[in-house]
C-alpha cells in the first residue's frame, strides 16, 4: 500500500513527557525544510513520515539523490559529505536514521549543520524516543525545524481508528465490525494491521466485512486474559481453557491473566449491587456500558455461583504468586471453576 496522503489522518494519540514542539505537525502531513526531524517511537509511522517527505523532494525535484547515514555508527564528518552539493548540482535529501541511538560525533555534526543548513538540502532526523542526542533534539526544535510526530498508538480506540484510515486510503469501504474483528485479530502489532489492510485491499473485492476478515484472520484472535475471562464468565469452559493455552503458549504470564479474571468478577459483583439498589454505577465509578453488559451476564449468575468464582480466582491469585506449585494448573483451575459456576 502506498504511504499515506496528507489528507489521511491516523490515530495521533497526545504524548505523555514530551513537549509538543511549536512546530509540530502529524506524521502524515509532511513538508520539506532545511531539516526535518521525525519523532517517536512507532517505527512504521515514522517510515512513512521519511518517505511523504523523499515524495515532495522528487516531486519538486525528480533527480533528487537521496543518502542515508545511521546514527548508531556514525562517524564525525559524515553528514557534510551526504549534505554538501554534488558535482552536477543535483540537490539532495538525508536521512538520518536511529538518531535515538546518536554517537557523540553525530550530536556534534547535526547540532553544527542545523545552525547553518543548506537550503537547498533536505536533512531528516529520524529519533525514536528517549533522552540520548538530547543537545541535538534541542537545537533542531530551537531552529524552528517542523517535528512530524510519529506517537505510538496503543489504545484499542486508536487502533480501530488507524485501520479505517488505512482502508479509507485505499479507497475501499470496509463496515465498523471488520475493522474491529481485524483489530481483534493483530491488534498487537501496527505493521501487521497495516499489512493486513493491504492483502485485504488486494485480494477482495467490494465492502470488506466481518466474514472476509474472518475467512483471513479468524485464527489469529488474541488470546489477552480479558477474553480468557469473558469466555468463562460466558459459561464457554472449552472455548476460555482453549484461549488460555494460547495465551501462555504465546508468552502470556498467568498472573496478569488472574488479575483480569478477577476485575470481571468483582464488576459482575458490584453491578449485582446496582441492581439491589445498595449503590449507583456513578459512585461505582462505572461506565454505562459496563453496567450493561454485567447486567446481561448476571442473567446467568446466581449469588451462590459468583461467591464461589470469586472464591476460586482468590484461591489462583495466592497460587500463582508463590502458594502453589504450579501456577498454569492454578490458572486453568480457576478459568474452569467460572465457566462451571455460571447458571
Amino acid at each position: 500500500m502506498p504511504p499515506a496522503s496528507s489528507t489521511q489522518r491516523s490515530s495521533r494519540p497526545t504524548r505523555r513527557g514530551a513537549r509538543p514542539a511549536a512546530n509540530s505537525r502529524p506524521w502524515d502531513d509532511p513538508t520539506l525544510a532545511p531539516v526535518v526531524l521525525v519523532r517517536g517511537p512507532e517505527g512504521l509511522l515514522a517510515e512513512r513520515a521519511v518517505d511523504g517527505v523523499l515524495r515532495l523532494a522528487r516531486e519538486r525535484d525528480a533527480e533528487v539523490e537521496k543518502a542515508e547515514l545511521d546514527g548508531g555508527t556514525y562517524a564525525g564528518g559524515q553528514l557534510a559529505v551526504a549534505a554538501s552539493p554534488s558535482l552536477f548540482g543535483e540537490s539532495s535529501l538525508v536521512v538520518v536514521r536511529g538518531a535515538e541511538g546518536a554517537t557523540e560525533d553525530l550530536v556534534a555534526d547535526v547540532v553544527g549543520y542545523v545552525a547553518a543548513p543548506d537550503p537547498e538540502t533536505v536533512v531528516v532526523v529520524v529519533h525514536g524516543g528517549g533522552q540520548r542526542g538530547k543537545k541535538m533534539l534541542d537545537a533542531i526544535l530551537a531552529s524552528g525545524a517542523p517535528v512530524l510526530e510519529c506517537d505510538a498508538i496503543a489504545k484499542d480506540a486508536d487502533k480501530v481508528q488507524f485501520v479505517s484510515a488505512e482502508f479509507r486510503a485505499a479507497r475501499r469501504r470496509a463496515d465498523a465490525a471488520a475493522v474491529r474483528a481485524l483489530v481483534d485479530a493483530l491488534g498487537n502489532d501496527l505493521r501487521e494491521l497495516a499489512s493486513a489492510c493491504a492483502q485485504l485491499v488486494a485480494d477482495t473485492a467490494g465492502t470488506i466485512t466481518e466474514g472476509v476478515v474472518d475467512r483471513y484472520y479468524g485464527g489469529r484472535v488474541e488470546a489477552t486474559g480479558f477474553k480468557v475471562a469473558d469466555a468463562a464468565v460466558a459459561g464457554d469452559a472449552g472455548g476460555a481453557v482453549a484461549l488460555l493455552r494460547h495465551a501462555l503458549a504465546t508468552g502470556a504470564d498467568p498472573v496478569p491473566i488472574v488479575a483480569a479474571l478477577a476485575l470481571r468478577l468483582r464488576t459482575l459483583a458490584r453491578v449485582a449491587a446496582i441492581r439491589g439498589g445498595a449503590v449507583t454505577a456513578r459512585e461505582l465509578g462505572l461506565q454505562d456500558w459496563q453496567v450493561r453488559n454485567a447486567q446481561r451476564d448476571l442473567s446467568r449468575w446466581t449469588p451462590e455461583g459468583l461467591a464461589a468464582a470469586i472464591g476460586a480466582v482468590a484461591q489462583a491469585d495466592a497460587d500463582v504468586k508463590g502458594g502453589g506449585r504450579d501456577p498454569v494448573y492454578a490458572v486453568e483451575t480457576a478459568v474452569l471453576a467460572i465457566a462451571r459456576s455460571r447458571r
